[in-house]
């Protein structure tokens, strides 16, 4: 095996997300369900004998030079000591500073392609480890699954049997302006007090659970937020924002005929994941 093309990075949305406290260190504690679904970047990898980690743009767009999918490559190996190395094509569809995690899927993805192409046979557990010196939202992708997500975004459970999520279509909107994560975490007025819940409570309303605590913020930082919210809300879906970007998304009401969305916003129908792609990739 020489090349794999077409590699899917599926993207994520936040069916909800509380903020419940916060370390000593200053990192966040959360509960979400990261829901997978099928708006995906396309990764294309070439084997490389010399070592070299090396990445071409396939979309058009300017990606910073150290991206984390050759973030991810190096990690990889580091950890195990591969003297193999790989061209990476990126594809990118999924929007930055959206909150849909489409940096953290990049590497997700690259660390199962690169374990399959170099011969590594890492379980899953060890991907994870090495995900999560990259980001706190990689370990996620890399689960296989939609999952409940807790502490620091270190505590992934997996919804799965009796907690999967039924397959739905989803609107999601991605207005013009993009928002740093930083700035919101950072900012004096979000709320960061909210009562634990339980996957059981959650099972019971899935779609129509708990609410998004970086939402007010967010639209106090960036009014194209809520412009976006209002839109699907004015079509009578009851709409929240995903993780901490300014995407907005909501389940899709049957037979709705969607209005033309102001300016240039990328509007999408998506449908959530059963799986990722790549899960049967990666033993456990």
């Amino acid at each position: 095996m020489h090349a794999l093309y077409d590699m899917p990075a599926p993207a994520k949305l936040n069916l909800f997300l509380h903020i419940t406290g916060r370390r000593p260190d200053g990192y966040h504690l959360l509960e979400s369900v990261f829901m997978l679904i099928d708006w995906h970047d396309l990764l294309h990898f070439e084997l490389r004998s010399d070592g070299g980690i090396s990445r071409e743009d396939l979309s058009g767009l300017q990606l910073p030079e150290d991206d984390l999918c050759t973030r991810a490559a190096r990690a990889l190996q580091q950890a195990t000591g591969c003297s193999l190395g790989a061209h990476i094509g990126m594809d990118k569809r999924i929007p930055a500073q959206a909150g849909m995690g489409g940096g953290s899927s990049d590497a997700a993805t690259t660390l199962m392609a690169l374990n399959r192409l170099w011969g590594l046979n890492l379980s899953r557990r060890q991907l994870q480890h090495i995900g999560l010196g990259l980001g706190a939202d990689v370990p996620f992708f890399l689960c296989g699954t939609s999952a409940w997500v807790a502490g620091i975004g270190d505590i992934i459970t997996p919804l799965e049997n009796a907690d999967a999520l039924e397959i739905r279509q989803f609107v999601v909107v991605k207005p013009d302006a993009g928002l740093e994560t930083k700035k919101i975490f950072s900012d004096p007025n979000l709320q960061r007090n909210s009562e634990h819940a339980t996957i059981s409570v959650f099972a019971a309303e899935h779609f129509d659970f708990g609410r998004n605590d970086l939402q007010p913020v967010a639209e106090s930082l960036q009014p194209e937020v809520k412009k976006a919210r209002k839109w699907l809300e004015s079509q009578k879906m009851h709409a929240r924002m995903t993780g901490s970007g300014s995407a907005v998304f909501a389940p899709m009401k049957a037979d709705l005929e969607l209005m033309e969305a102001p300016g240039s916003w990328q509007v999408k129908v998506c449908r959530n994941l059963a799986s990722h792609p790549l899960m049967s990739w990666v033993a456990d």
